[in-house]
């Protein structure tokens, strides 16, 4: 079958002007990565590409974490192409800060569900964990937050000096903690139970109360509170 690029389509068959026409709602996600990459290779269109990219990966999640390297097995993306993929993952993330930071007043908590919800964007695609200290005031509404630490948790990384320095300066009535899972399961380790552990009793020395922490993994969560580690 003779190869043909997108511009030798008819208009409303090319991805880029159905989107200007009728808006991106109405695109395929292979459309969509399509008009990204802009180009195809020497024999395929860029939507053709980006067909074998969606089966080569499976899903946006498995594209967005793949390395540059990965992509070496479709012939036709090469690194400009990975490049302008990445940049598109991560406007999007940046995005759903924006929309987080520019919002309402942070929301009441009132169970570890609104807290996962509360926070799960801060911590989409990072590739390695992340612990964060969220300030609270009487009515259990976020007035600051804080990060403490980024790689494996260790007591050395997590030290209860670190981690109450702004909450005892703020005034803080008790304090959250939050980190994320990268490999997907939201199980603590032995390291996010005694970490855990030993910071709920420097709190209590303190008298600032520590209300739980939410472990964050791939579209699930995990409360050390409701699962018992903290008493």
């Amino acid at each position: 079958m003779e190869h043909k690029s997108i511009k030798e389509w008819p208009e409303d068959e090319r991805p880029r002007e159905r989107l200007l026409k009728w808006g991106a709602n109405g695109l395929s996600t292979a459309e969509l990565i399509a008009i990204i990459i802009k180009t195809g290779g020497r024999d395929k269109s860029a939507l053709e590409l980006a067909r074998e990219a969606l089966m080569r990966f499976n899903s946006l999640k498995e594209i967005e974490d793949a390395a540059v390297a990965e992509f070496k097995d479709i012939k036709g993306i090469g690194s400009a192409k990975v490049a302008q993929i990445k940049a598109a993952f991560e406007l999007g993330r940046r995005l759903l800060q924006c929309e987080k930071d520019s919002g309402p007043m942070p929301p009441v908590f009132r169970n570890s569900r609104e807290v996962y919800e509360y926070f799960r964007p801060r911590f989409y695609g990072l590739k390695k964990e992340r612990f964060l200290c969220a300030l609270l005031d009487a009515k259990n509404r976020v007035f600051r937050e804080t990060i403490i630490s980024e790689g494996t948790l260790t007591s050395s990384l997590v030290h209860p000096r670190e981690v109450f320095r702004d909450a005892i300066k703020e005034a803080a009535a008790s304090v959250l903690f939050v980190h994320n899972h990268p490999s997907g399961d939201p199980n603590p380790s032995r390291d996010d139970i005694d970490i855990t552990k030993r910071l709920v009793e420097t709190g209590k020395v303190i008298g600032i109360n520590v209300i739980d922490h939410i472990v964050i993994a791939d579209g699930t969560y995990l409360s050390l509170m409701e699962k018992g580690y903290m008493t």
